[in-house]
């Protein structure tokens, strides 16, 4: 109740703002998810900035809310109202109650480049369902990479396909330049020099609902740790939940093979710097396979997660790019033993993208400000 009175006091300020004009030159990003430079949001403003320089860009990011409640209801509120164009990287509940002007191009860019498990109101029911699909309608413009992901999103958003472009992401055009991963590989082990000359194996599971109240680290690490090499080393990106209890999970036998890096800010970087991705659920296997590299998958809880979780859009032990290790023994086996890898992500990337030139910025640009 109290989050639906804050979407409609957001909403009375946004209101009261449309009788200001609507300016072309004015940007409004929405970046409750990722607000970093490596963002969806983030490169777009980047990018914004550095060909239309006049034009001025407001944010509103997790770290605003009603702890900062001027700023939040009235600034922000404002800006969004005002704005020729709002850019977005999540849902924003407060918009199923904000009429948008016709003038102004509502452009959802989501935060993954794909998904595995199943989003949006394809998973959503209630009240939250029909905030969502309310909010959804604003949408004139949604951003996806293939074909196949313009099926799923323009049905998980409630958007008619035709308002729905196969650009490809922004971030996609960080991840294939190799000159920005060589850097952000050179930057991780400058910031980690202990590390450098040793291949990182990145693990980063998907965050489950019900980690909330009980989170845990469903690995034990000296079982992985003793099946890797002395030049190996893990690195782990925990949901913030997990990782306030992981100090007091890791056993001292394995700290000088284990790095905690989930407050890195940055995640492509993190995925720059691994040699190897051992994760579940999560759509950052989207990314990580342009950068041709091996991925493990580990759902140790994959029947239940079918069952209660998501649920998932293709079948996922043969839809995954990689190994599938259902409990921590056949993980340590995997390692221990090698596996093969190449083949699956090669054609993982060739379904899974329309475009490979480093262009979906500019693309989207074109669309969207015919700049």
């Amino acid at each position: 109740m109290i989050k639906i009175l804050g979407y409609y006091l957001f909403a009375a300020f946004f209101c009261l703002f449309r009788i200001f004009p609507v300016r072309r030159d004015k940007v409004f990003f929405i970046a409750t998810h990722d607000d970093s430079p490596e963002g969806n949001a983030g490169i777009v403003a980047e990018a914004l900035a550095e060909r239309e320089p006049a034009f001025r860009l407001f944010f509103l990011t997790r770290q605003d809310g009603i702890h900062r409640p001027i700023d939040f209801f009235v600034k922000k509120a404002y800006h969004m109202a005002t704005s020729g164009t709002i850019f977005m990287d999540n849902e924003f509940m407060p918009m199923a109650y904000t009429p948008v002007s016709r003038r102004t191009k509502v452009v959802q860019l989501w935060h993954g480049t794909g998904s595995i498990k199943r989003i949006g109101l394809d998973v959503e029911t209630g009240r939250v369902a029909r905030l969502a699909a309310r909010a959804n309608r604003r949408i004139t413009h949604l951003i996806v990479n293939s074909q196949r992901t313009k099926e799923q999103y323009a049905r998980a958003f409630g958007v008619p396909e035709e308002r729905t472009y196969v650009l490809g992401l922004p971030r996609t055009d960080r991840i294939l330049d190799e000159d920005f991963i060589r850097e952000r590989r050179r930057e991780f082990f400058e910031e980690y020099p202990g590390l450098k000359g040793k291949r990182c194996i990145l693990y980063a599971p998907t965050f489950r609902d019900d980690e909330v109240a009980s989170p845990r680290l469903e690995l034990e690490l000296s079982r992985l740790t003793e099946a890797m090499r002395e030049d190996e080393v893990l690195l782990l990106r925990l949901h913030p939940h997990v990782a306030a209890n992981f100090s007091e999970e890791m056993p001292g036998s394995c700290r000088a093979s284990v790095r905690n890096v989930s407050g890195y800010p940055g995640v492509t970087t993190l995925l720059a710097a691994s040699d190897c991705l051992i994760t579940d659920y999560s759509s950052i296997i989207y990314e990580y396979c342009l950068l041709d590299r091996p991925m493990i998958f580990y759902p140790y809880d994959l029947q239940k997660f079918r069952k209660q979780g998501r649920d998932f859009y293709e079948d996922y032990e043969h839809y995954v790019p990689g190994p599938v290790a259902h409990n921590q023994g056949e993980l340590a086996d995997l390692w221990r033993q090698g596996f093969e890898w190449k083949e699956k992500v090669t054609e993982f990337r060739r379904k899974e993208f329309e475009f490979l030139d480093k262009n979906a910025t500019k693309r989207l640009l074109e669309l969207i400000f015919c700049i």
